[in-house]
């Protein structure tokens, strides 16, 4: 029987220690890392190759349950998987086991309630910005150009008497900048 661990990050700026520091303590010696891969992606390469290499009785551990996948349906598949190839599933955090069948349900439960947190935020941070918008403001860097700039360009480019280097010189503006909002007029 071998034990071996998965660890992923969402992001590249996203730190794997605390994870790989909990597995570690686990008593994990092999450990795979997805790092900056996204859970939503079917494919993760070194999942992919962790799952290669399982043998029955082997066990797979992982810090969290969400470490896994990003939505229910992936985490339970992938935790399928995991047992059709006579392995059983560890998760730290939440100390599920697919070692007997309680485990089994508690493992598609966390699942869940993991699926319908993920869900809650995203409707939350989309209300936030609907209200946000609603209310003028707009998310995101602010524009360069003001509405009397954006006037003297739309009046500069009307006249057809300036090539786009003049017209960016005399908006005061970069011609990447003058190219962007000529190509929003």
């Amino acid at each position: 029987m071998t034990t071996f661990g998965y660890i992923r990050t969402s992001t590249r700026d996203q730190n794997a220690t605390l994870q790989r520091d909990a597995l570690e303590q686990a008593g994990v010696k092999k450990i795979y890392a997805d790092e900056g891969v996204s859970g939503t992606l079917a494919s993760r390469p070194e999942l992919d190759r962790l799952l290669d290499r399982l043998e029955p009785g082997d066990e797979v551990v992982a810090w969290k349950l969400d470490r896994m996948g990003r939505n229910t349906r992936h985490v339970l598949d992938l935790i399928e998987t995991i047992t059709d190839k006579g392995a059983i599933f560890r998760s730290l955090t939440e100390g599920i086991t697919t070692s007997g069948p309680m485990g089994k349900a508690m493992l598609t439960i966390m699942s869940a309630f993991a699926q319908l947190e993920r869900d809650t935020i995203v409707e939350r941070t989309r209300a936030g910005l609907d209200a946000a918008r609603a209310q003028g403001r707009v998310g995101g860097r602010p524009t360069k150009v003001d509405t009397k700039t954006l006037e003297r360009i739309r009046k500069l480019a009307a006249s057809g008497q300036h090539s786009r280097k003049e017209m960016a010189e005399m908006a005061g503006v970069s011609q990447a900048t003058l190219y962007r909002v000529l190509s929003r007029l």
